[in-house]
């Protein structure tokens, strides 16, 4: 993704869906003109009937790559805890690989996060550490992913983008100004600002220019006027989060018009 375009995204959530849904919405979504769609990754719904439909997340973004013709996509975000760092790897780039059409580049996004929903890892097995300690395994995978895919063959067909979600201040965006190509935040504009001032510093700390990570925004409950105070403070990827059984043309249609009046 080139940060300095104004765009779109929809985090289109799995649960409660058939995946006849969650196809034609994805589908839908890209032929409308939606730049980017992303997923969850959760073993369990979040919303309504705790025990219904769900599907795994990563099978359904390889299902994505090959559907789709334009559209970046990925996960908002992915537990980087759930699976082994270097078989993330080999699936990313093999999801890259999938959804490269015409000779040209993958349109992959590797999204990480470090877990928040208990149930997801006990029922599947899992330990469910101190969020500190599971952000140093997070970032125990960034550093694993990224040395993998430089030795995968053959290797991603682009510098996969990693996004990073979160806006912990002594850990989680630290990390980000490490290794993160985009930051998703769910910052109202004032918190936003002060985060800024907070990922630069961390930026001198770590030897990164932190102005090269796009900034990603949650618009689904925020208003045009909100959206140009985030976009005056940076922001870039404007994400509007609907669930593939409640999709509704007539909000994202709203929101692309917003985006074609403010392209830079």
């Amino acid at each position: 993704m080139t940060a300095h375009h104004v765009r779109i995204g929809v985090q289109l959530q799995p649960h409660q869906a058939a995946y006849s849904q969650i196809r034609d919405a994805t589908l839908r979504l890209e032929d409308m003109g939606v730049d980017v769609v992303t997923t969850w990754d959760h073993f369990f719904p979040l919303l309504g009937d705790p025990d219904g439909a769900n599907y795994e997340s990563w099978t359904l973004l390889a299902a994505i790559a090959e559907q789709t013709e334009r559209i970046e996509f990925g996960h908002m975000v992915n537990c980087t805890l759930f699976r082994n760092a270097d078989l993330q790897a080999d699936m990313a780039r093999t999801i890259d690989h999938i959804s490269a059409k015409a000779g040209g580049v993958g349109r992959f996004i590797y999204g990480a996060g470090a877990g928040w929903f208990e149930r997801d890892f006990i029922e599947y097995g899992y330990d469910f550490p101190a969020p500190g300690a599971r952000l140093g395994m997070m970032e125990d995978t960034l550093v694993k992913v990224t040395r993998r895919w430089a030795l995968l063959s053959p290797t991603p067909t682009r510098e996969i983008p990693i996004l990073i979600g979160g806006g912990g201040e002594r850990k989680t965006l630290r990390i980000v100004a490490k290794y993160a190509d985009w930051w998703n935040t769910s910052a109202d504009p004032e918190t936003l600002e002060h985060k800024l001032s907070v990922l630069r510093e961390w930026g001198r700390k770590v030897g990164r220019d932190v102005d090269t990570i796009g900034i990603c925004v949650d618009v689904a409950d925020r208003t045009p006027a909100e959206a140009d105070r985030f976009l005056a403070l940076g922001a870039r990827l404007f994400s509007i989060k609907m669930p593939a059984v409640a999709f509704d043309p007539q909000v994202i249609t709203q929101w692309l018009r917003w985006r074609d009046r403010r392209q830079l």
